[in-house]
């Protein structure tokens, strides 16, 4: 018997924008959670202590920006000053 996945392809641009669970897990090194914190909380609470910016979703799950760890850009580039002749 086999069984089809289907993905959505929303899925792999989320994963491709977002670091992914696993990914997090490793990241701070949380697995489990302890002394009556969830696994999530202990990971917002390690990314903090590191200083990587993050966003909490509805669920309480940590959530990261690829970019942020890849070293891209989290802010948009400044727009360089308006244009000037060079008079000689």
């Amino acid at each position: 018997m086999r069984f089809l996945v289907c993905r959505n392809r929303n899925e792999d641009d989320m994963s491709q924008t977002f670091l992914t669970a696993q990914e997090i897990a490793e990241l701070t090194g949380v697995l489990t959670g302890k002394d009556r914190k969830t696994r999530e909380q202990r990971q917002v609470d390690a990314l903090k202590k590191m200083k990587i910016p993050h966003y909490v979703n509805a669920r309480g799950r940590p959530i990261v920006a690829r970019a942020i760890i890849e070293g891209g850009s989290a802010q948009p580039a400044e727009k360089p000053s308006s244009w000037e002749p060079a008079f000689a």
